[in-house]
């Protein structure tokens, strides 16, 4: 996980697929879309960065005067070594960060076509290897926390593959995920009305949006879910949370409410501004892509795959091509099929 400053966007947006491949048409367009994204156009020795390069006689190659090695853009990022035609892995790229609640491997292959379920998968594992951005900056304002458990459900399963005692919060057959939530910001601005003249209607317009960041964790202890919790929020933000003992203790660091879901509380109705509804609906969009597009999470990947939710939602606010730069800015990590696949959970 990278922290990645991306002032070198550029403006182009997307508003389809086909705006991707015609943009897009050719290895040679996607290259030199690289190289002036990581570059600015003067290409950069990854063996020695100080160094002077020297062009190759093989077009977008290039050779390292110091080390006298060759090497070209892709180097050293997701893209590194791989067979898959740059043309088809821009096409997915803009799939997976376009699709709210994510695409399937064997949905992919069926899209991109010309490549096995066994190939998407990778390719989809080399791209959220790239999702998790850090982001030193801690929340402030009114903050959400709360947890959920990512697994089948005992009551779906055959009677041969029931989990005995594995209801509530038992881990037998779950994996908890802790989320904080930090509330965006909007305000009521009076404008004409779009059709009647003279008439000026009010309307809510988002000044900014919520963020989210989550980690999967052993356990919802207390030693497990406040670390997390001190680490991403300022202290004296304002802190909203379930009754659940693991939050006990945070209103020394925080202005922390409960909500008390066991007796069916959901909102304070003297102050409305106290509930957990907005990670609760975060938690609604992750669960549905879980059990909507894929059916199943290792909990060997399961924080790439929360870190794919977490990219999608913190950066639905920006056009689908400064988030689809956003994410080439960020794919200094080669992924290898090999540890994906061994010690597999």
């Amino acid at each position: 996980m990278r922290k990645k400053n991306h002032k070198a966007m550029f403006n182009k947006d997307f508003n389809s697929l086909l705006e991707v491949i015609q943009e897009f048409s050719t290895e040679e367009k996607c290259i030199a879309h690289l190289e002036e994204l990581y570059w600015q156009g003067v290409p950069v020795s990854p063996f020695a960065p100080e160094a002077k390069v020297y062009k190759s006689k093989k077009p977008f190659h290039y050779v390292c005067s110091v080390t006298k090695k060759k090497f070209t853009v892709l180097h050293g990022t997701m893209f590194h070594g791989t067979k898959i035609p740059l043309v088809k892995w821009f096409c997915a790229i803009y799939l997976i960060l376009n699709h709210k609640k994510g695409i399937s491997s064997v949905q992919l292959a069926k899209d991109l076509g010309g490549i096995s379920q066994k190939s998407a998968w990778h390719l989809l594992h080399r791209v959220r290897a790239c999702l998790g951005i850090e982001d030193d900056d801690k929340f402030e304002g009114i903050c959400e926390a709360d947890e959920t458990f990512v697994g089948g459900k005992n009551k779906n399963r055959h009677k041969d593959k029931k989990v005995a005692q594995s209801q509530g919060r038992s881990f037998k057959d779950k994996t908890p995920i802790v989320g904080i939530l930090k509330r965006g910001e909007s305000k009521i601005i009076t404008r004409p009305h779009k059709q009647i003249p003279h008439i000026t209607v009010q309307e809510k317009v988002i000044t900014s949006y919520s963020q989210v960041r989550t980690k999967v964790i052993p356990d919802t202890k207390k030693a497990s879910v406040q670390p997390f919790i001190k680490d991403k929020v300022a202290k004296d933000s304002v802190l909203i949370s379930d009754e659940w003992h693991a939050y006990k203790g945070l209103e020394s660091t925080y202005g922390h409410h409960v909500v008390d879901h066991g007796k069916k509380q959901y909102v304070d109705y003297d102050n409305p501004e106290i509930h957990s509804n907005s990670i609760e609906s975060y938690w609604g969009i992750l669960k549905r892509g879980y059990n909507g597009i894929y059916n199943w999470w290792s909990p060997k990947h399961m924080q790439k795959y929360a870190d794919e939710f977490s990219f999608r939602f913190n950066n639905r606010g920006i056009q689908s091509g400064e988030r689809f730069n956003l994410l080439l800015l960020s794919s200094t990590v080669r992924t290898k099929y090999k540890d994906l696949t061994k010690c597999l959970d």
